[in-house]
């Protein structure tokens, strides 16, 4: 099976392309960048080739491409592969718009490929056994849950709107909601949110507070900031409390690490645990090769997290709850 990925903006391209040189019988086959230097330096890192653009990637004999792309420029990106035939993982958020979104679900859906949404947290074990324990009724009725999906701020394009669609609210809503999404099989029903730009110099929103509403009745609470600083000794986290009727769940998704303090060095943190990056890729893969209909992690999953944070940025703006639906 061979692989394109287009564009190396997105850090997380760098784990996605090591995970597939680690999948037996899949041959990354060329990356496509419109920064030629950057294109260029992780070509001869993977051991591929660099194709240039995007669109001559997608003439080349492959079955799939990750797009890993600025956030913008998902739609482009993910219709151009669809109409080539190639399935597609696409880095999250989706999109940028709810329209967008769609059009690149419809793409997907009438070329006959799958869409699957890079929510690589869904992988990891913790998440995995809480789902589990959740479905198994063990901490009874869900009534509540708080997350935190801390970070800190990228900068580049992560903080041009134009590029990015929002900032930490944008970049940093998506995962968790997605995750309540899966546990609870319910879709949030009204949003209030606090944002703000209160930590870094750049103009853009740093930091923020979502309150959230679900159908079945569940209430939840997000702090989705860039509120870690440059010497914290990890880069962000994603946790959750999770209350029940009869229960309680704690997730730390991020706590398989080692502390190490050190004169010389100070705080150091090491990360030993489960690679979720390569459990999301390996999915992906499975599904391509099954010959599946439908991916693990749709594109209407990645729509319904980007519906969640676009209706936070409307909720901070006018201070007032916005009803998604009724």
């Amino acid at each position: 099976m061979k692989v394109g990925i287009i564009s190396f903006a997105h850090m997380h391209a760098y784990s996605y392309a090591h995970a597939l040189k680690r999948i037996a019988g899949v041959e990354l086959a060329g990356i496509a960048d419109d920064n030629e230097e950057r294109g260029r330096k992780y070509a001869d890192v993977f051991g591929t080739v660099y194709v240039g653009n995007y669109e001559e990637l997608l003439k080349l004999d492959i079955d799939a491409v990750v797009v890993t792309s600025e956030n913008a420029k998902h739609r482009e990106h993910v219709v151009a592969a669809a109409k080539a035939g190639k399935h597609v993982l696409c880095e999250k958020p989706l999109a940028t718009t709810v329209k967008d979104g769609q059009e690149m679900i419809d793409a997907c859906r009438e070329n006959g490929v799958l869409l699957q949404t890079a929510f690589p947290v869904r992988f990891h074990p913790a998440v995995i056994r809480a789902k589990q324990l959740i479905g198994e009724g063990k901490i009874g009725r869900v009534l509540a849950i708080k997350g935190t999906n801390h970070g800190q701020n990228p900068g580049g394009w992560f903080v041009d709107p134009a590029l990015s669609g929002g900032g930490a609210v944008f970049d940093h809503t998506v995962h968790v909601v997605d995750l309540m999404r899966w546990f609870m099989s319910s879709e949030v029903k009204e949003v209030y949110a606090e944002a703000d730009n209160l930590i870094s110099d750049t103009p853009i929103d740093d930091c923020g507070i979502l309150s959230l509403e679900f159908e079945n009745g569940v209430f939840a609470t997000l702090d989705c900031s860039w509120s870690r600083n440059k010497t914290f000794p990890t880069w962000g986290d994603v946790t959750m409390e999770i209350v029940g009727t009869a229960g309680t769940i704690s997730l730390d998704a991020f706590n398989q690490k080692i502390n190490l303090y050190s004169d010389e060095k100070g705080h150091k943190y090491q990360y030993w645990g489960d690679d979720m990056d390569e459990g999301l890729v390996a999915d992906f893969i499975g599904s391509v090769r099954s010959g599946k209909k439908e991916a693990f992690i749709t594109g209407e999953d990645g729509l319904r997290a980007v519906e969640v944070a676009l209706a936070a940025y409307q909720a901070a703006e006018q201070h007032a709850p916005v009803m998604i639906r009724s």
